[in-house]
């Protein structure tokens, strides 16, 4: 009624009355009454904004990529935002008057741009989609130093990058070459396998025979320790051999020595015998054969006598004409040798 309205906004809302082109009020959620033709309302947000994005850039390899992504700002400044955007608000249609609240978005994306377009003319395609994370984090903190952004009087909550995709044909070509190089690993992985598993192998048999050596070395030392017993037996063996063998020839010696001397007292009796018995020759020269005969048989037996007078009959048998001796008469004289024999016994004794 003759122009005066009342109006109400949201907590959300940050608002500036102005009029006649001075701030009279200025706050949070503000509500009041104002005169409509010298009266205008800025209305700023309080709340974050939350902004997606998709452009393409070039990598170095000049290879087409898509970048999706979506930041996070909110208004911190009031006062220098609506110096530089127009915030008016049309308090009747509720909208503002300008499209400047939707640039200020667009400012903040095409900063945002320019900075992912600097990182990825350095970046391979390889490199660039698989660096969202770190691409991210270096565009925050571009932003955040950013003289531009803080002219506007906002705040980068965050950024975030969803996704940094190639165009069809290069991500075909690129699953590809990732599919040959899973392949080769997959090979590579197979002959290293197999290469492991030979070389365990040629382990143990190394290990095997390297035991078979040892066992074989202590084999030899025994052999060798049994060796060198055997040889000292060997040796104290014939040590004693020459040992029983200087015993013996010095028995020997000792023998030939002791024959010697039998030997050389042997011949000293022969020769004190035939000494002896040719003292007597030459004593019993010129002595009558019959003297010496009965010299002999003196004290020898009566059969022996027998036996000698048979002999000498025998001798003169050619001068004996007959003679008859009877078995009685060879009895009688047995008998009686055998008593003389008796006789001298007894005499004797």
């Amino acid at each position: 009624m003759f122009g005066f309205r009342y109006v109400k906004f949201q907590p959300s809302d940050y608002v500036l009355k102005v009029k006649n082109g001075k701030i009279v009020r200025e706050g949070v959620g503000l509500s009041f009454y104002y005169y409509a033709p010298t009266t205008s309302v800025v209305v700023v947000p309080v709340s974050s904004i939350d902004v997606p994005f998709m452009f393409e850039e070039i990598t170095s390899d000049y290879q087409t990529v898509t970048v999706q992504g979506q930041l996070t700002y909110r208004i911190v400044d009031y006062r220098k935002t609506t110096q530089i955007l127009n915030y008016t608000y049309n308090l009747r249609k509720h909208n503002y008057l300008s499209d400047d609240p939707g640039k200020l978005a667009q400012r903040v994306i095409n900063i945002a741009k320019v900075l992912t377009k600097k990182y990825l003319e350095q970046m391979p395609i390889k490199e660039a989609i698989q660096s969202s994370e770190r691409l991210a984090q270096n565009i925050t903190s571009e932003i955040l130093k950013n003289e531009e952004i803080e002219k506007l009087g906002i705040e980068l909550m965050g950024l975030s990058i969803l996704a940094i995709l190639p165009n069809k044909e290069t991500l075909r070509a690129l699953e590809a070459q990732a599919r040959e190089e899973i392949l080769r690993g997959a090979d590579n992985a197979l002959y290293e396998r197999r290469n492991s598993s030979i070389e365990q192998e040629r382990r143990v048999k190394e290990n095997e025979l390297n035991t078979e050596i040892a066992i074989e070395t202590k084999k030899k030392q025994i052999r060798e320790t049994q060796l060198d017993a055997e040889k000292a037996v060997k040796q104290k063996q014939n040590e004693m051999k020459d040992e029983q063998l200087r015993f013996d020839t010095a028995l020997e010696a000792k023998k030939q020595e002791l024959i010697e001397l039998t030997v050389a007292n042997k011949k000293a009796e022969s020769d004190a015998k035939a000494y002896e018995l040719a003292a007597v020759m030459k004593s019993l020269q010129g002595v009558e054969p019959n003297v010496l005969q009965s010299l002999t048989n003196m004290g020898m037996s009566p059969d022996k006598l027998i036996a000698i007078a048979f002999q000498e009959i025998a001798e003169k048998a050619e001068k004996i004409g007959q003679l008859n001796i009877t078995p009685d008469l060879l009895q009688g004289l047995m008998s009686g040798a055998a008593s003389g024999a008796s006789g001298k016994k007894g005499t004797g004794s």
